[in-house]
């Protein structure tokens, strides 16, 4: 049986999620590194590492990373991976004009480009890539299921899907405390670095609505995928799957 996914908006009910999501990282996109990595206290670098290193053993040569963003986990994987190319889509132009800034800075630009792209109706031809690598995006999807599939299509038979995830705790005493950081601080740091407050309670929302551990391994075969592993970081708070195009 399919896991019913609670649909949750950055700000009404009225419009499409994708072009909310559009709307929020565009409105957040110049404060967004700087916001991101203050919320997660800089573990976020730690858990982007140990993912992308979980594909070293398969060496990708052509990576594409969905709701690439500012592009920290495409430059990751261009760094780490040695792939011959990486893209980075996502749907908001402003996040990937940042993008392309540190791209640059790092002289990556012959190994990555970065197209704007809707995840639901990806542009790419059947089996274009040996990895695909989602990084705090798929909460963002508008259809998780319609996402999963256009991942499997544009995957070629035994590439790999790598995704992190935000999670909630499930042992105490990190599930009260996660609560209370993310219920009472993050909307309060959102508001004082981003002017977005709605952004950020968002992000809460959408964290607490979306399948995670079993759930999430169970909806990703039954999209096609052949589970590999699932793995929890620091207490629950981020999750790593990664999984087969079987």
């Amino acid at each position: 049986m399919a896991y019913q996914v609670q649909i949750v908006t950055p700000y009404n009910k009225s419009e499409r999620k994708g072009t909310q999501v559009e709307k929020m990282f565009n409105n957040i996109a110049p404060t967004y590194d700087r916001l991101n990595h203050t919320l997660s206290l800089g573990i976020d670098r730690l858990w982007r590492n140990k993912a992308i290193d979980s594909l070293k053993p398969y060496a990708p040569q052509d990576i594409l990373d969905i709701a690439t963003g500012t592009g920290d986990f495409a430059i990751l994987a261009a760094e780490r991976l040695k792939p011959r190319h990486v893209t980075g889509a996502d749907i908001s132009l402003e996040m990937m004009e940042i993008a392309a800034h540190k791209v640059n800075q790092r002289r990556l630009e012959r190994t990555i480009s970065f197209q704007r792209e809707d995840c639901m109706h990806l542009s790419f031809a059947d089996n274009s890539f040996d990895a695909v690598t989602v990084a705090y995006g798929a909460r963002n999807f508008e259809d998780l299921d319609k996402g999963f599939r256009e991942i499997h299509r544009v995957l070629r038979p035994g590439g790999h899907l790598l995704m992190l995830e935000l999670a909630q705790p499930n042992s105490s005493p990190m599930k009260q405390l996660f609560w209370i950081y993310s219920h009472l601080v993050i909307p309060i740091l959102g508001w004082v670095l981003s002017r977005d407050v709605k952004a950020y309670k968002y992000l809460i929302n959408s964290v607490e609505a979306f399948p995670q551990g079993e759930v999430m391994a169970r909806e990703l075969k039954r999209n096609g995928f052949v589970t590999g592993e699932w793995k929890r970081f620091t207490f629950g708070i981020c999750t790593m799957y990664l999984a087969k195009k079987g």
